[in-house]
């Protein structure tokens, strides 16, 4: 979310962790005026995609299986605009003098039918429909005034207004994405109660309120995502984290959020998780950043039901790598984005979130979504007009999946004066006239055309194999259907699986690692009504088969592979084995890891278990079999697997 103008902090509390603020002008940037070409002249259409959504390495598809270019726009207002002080019911008192009443902005000087027409104008697939969960609580009819266009809509919840809109942008071929911007209806960004996901409400309410939103939503096929979270940051007194098993882990609560959604709402959407936006106080000496995405490097999500991950991240030019946004107090010496050169900003961009689509065949490969970025058509400063022509380039030469902030806004006049938001793409003034990057004269246009009109890659995506991490750092982590069925299949220990179709191809020496996969051919490899077995002991280890001496072997029995394991603190205690839908190749060669890293070359699948001895098989083959010993010196963590021959 753009943060408000703000020339210096009032508070040094908020300074220090303030996220966002505006950066003054420095001089006009030659860039001519040009109009929007009024339809995507490339990639897929608002109405030619058949729901529901999906991932196939860094794609997101359709169900045929063609690529979807998420083309968004976020049109805000549900997730609230109260800046935090004055007479709420004031607009003057609203982010840009814009009093929203917790719904989509514009309806109250619009049609819905005009609104999205416009949006097709501009060249859009898709909306980011931030909401608050207040505003999922609210009983009380909207004004009539905030609906004076939409009389339809008058006498309506908040949340039953968020309905009819929904209703309205897929029934016109549009893919909605829900997004939980705030907790309150409250204008970002700094300290106002929404930094985490459960700053005023635990974790297990947070998930419970997607699981309402998901199921509310789940016979609309082209509700196609949840975007569980905007913007995790620091509060007054601690950092959120990536891994960590407390509760301020971002990445293990939103690892939870999905699984409840899929298992409990609606396992078609697609479920999309932003990096951490800020850590630490911005002051210079003192650890501080925009961590972004870097840690899914070594700590990514596995979801139950596979295909459906996209991660996110947002960039604005008046922030940066270390850089809060702040102006005044608060403010550090860190360079912003616009302060970046070309490659500069390239780099970091790459470092920080673009990685997760560029770097295929990794246990973090994604689709990965800009799902916020945006400047001001009143913006004169020569660095941040040429940071937002970087950016799009970027975006469109990357062909990476985008969302512009934000589509809607008030005007009463071409630049948004007295009041509205001249960073919004479309303006209307209170008799409904639009002003905006549509209607000429406005410098962005150059930059959006190129951005929504660049070659993309379109038509089938084909399968790709998939690679995903297992890690037992603090709890199970159970992410097949199936292995869950089994119930507490080792009472006590805690419990891995591969999610269903997958294979364990891969263990760290220690700290409980496993890397999946059902690479070379992105095949399903079981039996179609296969179970899971148990194995605690070696009675499958056959007579003249002792591929590991010396060492305790828990092993597969014939036709079956790896798919799960469990520890006793570091001990290996049980394995889990999946009959395969045909043959599968005997033989086979150890891989040993108790003293080093065996994998093979070309790291496929990456790093999964950074810091560790690990092992792992070649993309042909299975995992048979796990040694491990207790004698002396040893601790009966996992030394050695049995790699066969897939065929």
């Amino acid at each position: 979310m753009k943060s408000p103008v703000r020339a210096a902090c009032s508070a040094l509390a908020i300074c220090l962790a303030l996220l966002g603020s505006t950066v003054s002008g420095a001089g006009a940037a030659a860039v001519a005026p040009a109009a929007v070409r009024t339809a995507a002249t490339s990639g897929t259409s608002a109405a030619s995609w058949t729901a529901p959504l999906s991932t196939r390495g860094r794609y997101v598809v359709d169900a045929a299986g063609t690529r979807f270019r998420l083309k968004a726009g976020n049109w805000d207002g549900a997730q609230g605009s109260w800046s935090g002080s004055g007479d709420s019911n004031e607009a003057s008192s609203h982010h840009s003098g814009q009093n929203s009443h917790g719904i989509p902005l514009g309806l109250d000087r619009v049609a819905l039918p005009a609104l999205l027409a416009d949006f097709h104008r501009l060249g859009l697939n898709s909306i980011r429909l931030p909401f608050s969960n207040e505003m999922i609580r609210g009983t009380a009819p909207v004004p009539d005034a905030a609906v004076a266009a939409n009389p339809g809509l008058r006498g309506k919840t908040p949340l039953q207004v968020f309905d009819a809109v929904i209703a309205a942008l897929t029934a016109d071929g549009f893919a909605v994405i829900l997004n939980n911007h705030t907790y309150t209806t409250r204008w970002c960004c700094g300290l106002d109660g929404n930094e985490r996901w459960n700053s005023h409400q635990s974790t297990r309410q947070w998930a419970d309120d997607w699981v309402f939103m998901a199921r509310r939503y789940r016979d609309n096929a082209r509700v196609v995502g949840a975007d569980l979270y905007n913007e995790v940051r620091r509060d007054v007194w601690n950092d959120p984290n990536w891994g960590l098993g407390d509760d301020h882990d971002w990445q293990a609560a939103a690892q939870e959020a999905a699984d409840r959604i899929q298992t409990e709402a609606n396992p078609r959407l697609l479920l999309i998780i932003e990096g951490i936006n800020w850590t630490g106080l911005p002051v210079d000496g003192l650890p501080h950043g925009r961590p972004t995405l870097t840690p899914a490097r070594t700590l990514s999500h596995t979801l139950l039901v596979s295909g459906k991950l996209v991660y996110s991240a947002h960039f604005y030019g008046y922030t940066g790598p270390h850089h809060s946004g702040a102006t005044g107090l608060g403010e550090t010496s860190d360079p912003r984005y616009q302060d970046l050169s070309r490659e500069q900003l390239r780099a970091a961009l790459r470092d920080q979130a673009f990685f997760v689509s560029q770097e295929t065949g990794q246990h973090f490969t994604a689709p990965l979504w800009i799902s916020e970025f945006g400047v001001g058509a009143d913006e004169h400063g020569a660095a941040a007009r040429t940071w937002f022509g970087n950016l799009t380039d970027y975006l469109a030469d990357t062909d990476t999946d985008f969302a512009y902030w934000p589509l809607v806004g008030w005007s009463t006049d071409g630049q948004g004066r007295p009041s509205g938001d001249s960073w919004a793409l479309l303006r209307y003034d209170n008799t409904g006239k639009r002003t905006g990057i549509l209607d000429g004269d406005d410098w962005r246009a150059t930059a959006w055309n190129r951005l929504t009109t660049a070659p993309q890659k379109t038509g089938p995506v084909p399968r790709t194999p998939a690679w995903h991490m297992l890690t037992l750092d603090h709890r199970d982590f159970v992410q097949s259907l199936s292995a869950r069925a089994l119930g507490d299949w080792d009472n006590g220990a805690r419990k891995a699986a591969c999610p269903d179709g997958e294979r364990l191809i891969g263990l760290s020496h220690t700290r409980g690692r496993g890397l999946c996969t059902d690479a070379p051919t992105a095949r399903d490899l079981r039996r179609p009504d296969g179970v899971p077995q148990v194995v605690r002991d070696e009675r499958y280890v056959p007579a003249g088969g002792d591929w590991a001496p010396g060492y305790s072997k828990l092993q597969c029995p014939e036709g079956r592979f790896l798919t799960g394991y469990s520890l006793r603190g570091e001990r290996v205690s049980a394995v889990l084995c999946m009959p395969a839908r045909g043959p599968l190749g005997t033989g086979g060669a150890t891989v040993w890891f108790d003293r080093g890293d065996h994998r093979p070359s070309g790291d496929p699948g990456g790093e999964f278990a950074y810091g560790r001895f690990k092992g792992q098989c070649a993309s042909d083959t299975y995992a048979a079999g796990l040694a491990y010993t207790t004698r002396l010196g040893h601790q009966g963590t996992p030394d050695a697997l049995l790699c066969r021959p897939l065929s």
